[in-house]
């Protein structure tokens, strides 16, 4: 299945700024079952846009805007290749615990084992691990396939409950949040029961026949475990679903501190009206041809075609 996907983010300040400098994960990953044929990267006002690969092989696009600007719109513009996922086993064997042990005792997997930024056992993330009944009585397939049932059901998918910087404690408290909040929780969850977890960004398509609770028009996060002989696996907790075809990778990382769409700072004394503007739009395509291999575009620095429709402010990217 090829999809199209275009992320248009815009910041507007209250008085313009001097100098932004920003970077951007939006460029979706070439590995696994999914292809990246051809991504651009475009910003109004214009810049030139270098970009670099992170140590967890995610694709970084960078850019400084040195003069007066009120206003920033950066335009991600992708086609990627999704391929079915391998069927995957209801359960592991007897020896997987030991396996996983045999696995991380090196060190390989100590970031995604130990606490981060947002994922980080506290009481109230102790007292739901106590209540979902965590532990190594079943196989760690099994245990995380419940855990991801067990988040979908007793959690409210609620936009704008929590911010994007919000700590872990605020949606155990409500019992609701976004899928943001509920890849922290399972990543905490999933790492305290020793299964290395880590955090992906993305975008979800929604089709007709999906009863997707996340919403439509934004980006996604989920959850992936570094499973024996499977390496590793994805688990969606907001919607209750393993990771397949429909959910595009773009970023992995510890949490979300690790994979924010954009990043930056700027120099002047402004605020930002909104905090940001976001519209994300994913379907399907064909190519022009049958088999026809796009070019790979790495970067492109350009003009984002004029004003873009007003989008709905959404102040968090991961709802």
């Amino acid at each position: 299945m090829f999809y199209t996907i275009r992320h248009i983010t815009r910041f507007t300040y209250e008085t313009p700024i001097a100098e932004s400098t920003m970077e951007a994960r939006k460029q979706p990953r070439s590995d696994g079952t999914q292809r990246c044929v051809q991504f651009g990267l475009g910003t109004n006002p214009p810049s030139r846009v270098m970009m670099y690969q992170d140590h967890d092989g995610n694709i970084v696009h960078h850019f400084n805007i040195p003069g007066k600007h009120a206003r920033l719109i950066v335009t991600a513009e992708a086609l990627v290749e999704s391929q079915p996922s391998p069927v995957l086993p209801d359960r592991l064997g007897i020896n997987a615990w030991p396996q996983i042990h045999a696995m991380t005792v090196a060190g390989e997997y100590w970031e995604m084992l130990n606490p981060s930024t947002f994922a980080k056992p506290t009481e109230a993330l102790r007292a739901l691990a106590g209540e979902l009944k965590v532990s190594r009585d079943e196989d760690p397939m099994s245990l995380l396939r419940r855990l991801t049932a067990d988040i979908a059901a007793r959690f409210a998918y609620s936009p704008k409950t929590t911010r994007v910087d919000s700590p872990i404690d605020e949606a155990l408290a409500a019992r609701r949040g976004v899928c943001q909040d509920f890849a922290h929780i399972l990543i905490a969850l999933g790492r305290l029961a020793g299964v290395p977890c880590r955090y992906v960004s993305g975008y979800l398509f929604h089709s007709r026949d999906s009863h997707d609770r996340s919403a439509d028009g934004a980006t996604h996060a989920w959850v992936e475990a570094q499973l024996p002989e499977l390496g590793w696996v994805g688990f969606d907790p907001t919607n209750n679903l393993m990771a397949g075809d429909r959910h595009i990778r773009v970023a992995v990382g510890r949490d979300y501190a690790d994979v924010p769409p954009t990043r930056g700072v700027f120099k002047g004394n402004s605020a930002v009206k909104s905090e940001l503007a976001v519209a994300v739009s994913v379907g399907p395509a064909r190519l022009a041809v049958a088999g026809e291999p796009l070019p790979f575009v790495p970067w492109m620095s350009r003009e984002a075609s004029g004003i873009q429709p007003e989008a709905s402010v959404i102040h968090q990217q991961q709802q």
